[in-house]
């Protein structure tokens, strides 16, 4: 299927097969992810989701597991297999499930850290850098006059959009989310979608929820997998009011979860 025109591809995914330990776990996935754009991956659990999200930044590679991919992963037209690992994921940012600040660190070193880490030096550009990120998620007026507290004194929702600022204070061009919003309450899941339909101007951002409402809400594009396969992708409008697929139509309804 195609999905509607748009700049250039983030990734082109071509028949991608992933097996661990001699099982597959992805099977013949083909989706193409455009710029400046929501691209939600939803199913349910053991659908693959999570790994594809880690194959796209190559975490996939750090797990003591036996490890086989075939097919193509072209990340702007370059395969990604051949772009240094540290480079792509300086570029694809990843926010995970589970709120993961650095808990010893205060909530200003969480952002200045990873800045240090890649050679910005200069105090005035780190310091401005922190405030940008921390107004974009919306921290600032919470945390302003506590910047030297740890972070792990943050509330949940707190500490998951200080990981988001994390992830945003090294500019990546792509923003991969697993589950952001499932182990926090109501107020800060609405914050951060809200968060995320505003960062689309100017970064791709890649979803994954087993939320299909919650898709249904941010995406531009969808894609459903069940039982490592893809079952159909396209516009969110697509997928959510006329879906090629029985099987999409019944996750949709919650007939299957």
């Amino acid at each position: 299927m195609e999905a509607g025109k748009s700049a250039e591809d983030v990734f082109n995914i071509s028949r991608l097969y992933l097996y661990i330990n001699d099982k597959a776990i992805l099977r013949d996935i083909t989706i193409k992810i455009p710029n400046n754009s929501i691209f939600g991956i939803m199913g349910p659990s053991g659908s693959g989701k999570s790994t594809l999200l880690k194959v796209l930044n190559r975490l996939i590679e750090i797990y003591d597991s036996k490890i086989k991919v075939d097919g193509k992963v072209l990340y702007f037209g370059k395969d990604i297999f051949r772009i240094d690992a540290i480079k792509l994921r300086k570029e694809v940012g990843m926010v995970f499930q589970q709120p993961n600040p650095f808990p010893h660190l205060s909530i200003y070193d969480n952002i200045a850290y990873p800045l240090k880490s890649h050679g910005i030096k200069e105090k005035r550009e780190i310091k401005k850098i922190v405030e940008e990120c921390l107004r974009k998620v919306g921290l600032w007026k919470e945390v302003y006059d506590r910047l030297n507290s740890p972070a792990s004194q943050l509330s949940g929702g707190q500490q998951q959009r200080l990981t988001i600022a994390r992830a945003l204070a090294l500019k990546p061009k792509v923003l991969l989310m697993d589950e952001p919003t499932s182990m926090i309450d109501i107020v800060n899941s609405q914050a951060i979608e809200k968060l995320i339909t505003e960062l689309k101007n100017e970064i791709a951002i890649v979803i994954v929820s087993h939320n299909p409402q919650q898709v249904a809400r941010v995406a531009d594009y969808v894609a459903f997998l069940y039982n490592g396969e893809l079952v159909e992708w396209g516009s969110s409008n697509e997928i959510f009011t006329s879906p090629k697929n029985e099987l999409t139509e019944k996750y949709v309804i919650g007939r299957i979860s």
